[in-house]
């Protein structure tokens, strides 16, 4: 089965190791901060878990400001 999924729109959701890239922290803290909500949280698709790329750029952009539970997500 062809993936009907443009890059442009595949590149809007990107992957832990890619979050942790963006703040230069482990994957594993990654993880840490969506987990206590003091990040966005992820966007979870079956097993995968993923991050939108813009919501992550906002949310530096903003200072890292606390994302309280149920905040951040679209």
């Amino acid at each position: 089965m062809k993936n009907n999924l443009s890059p442009d729109f595949l590149a809007k959701l990107i992957h832990v190791q890619c979050v942790a890239e963006m703040l230069d922290v482990s994957t594993r803290h990654v993880y840490r901060l969506a987990d206590s909500g003091r990040m966005p949280r992820p966007i979870r698709l079956g097993g995968a878990v993923r991050w939108r790329r813009k919501e992550i750029a906002d949310w530096v952009e903003a200072g890292c400001p606390e994302v309280k539970k149920g905040e951040g997500q679209q």
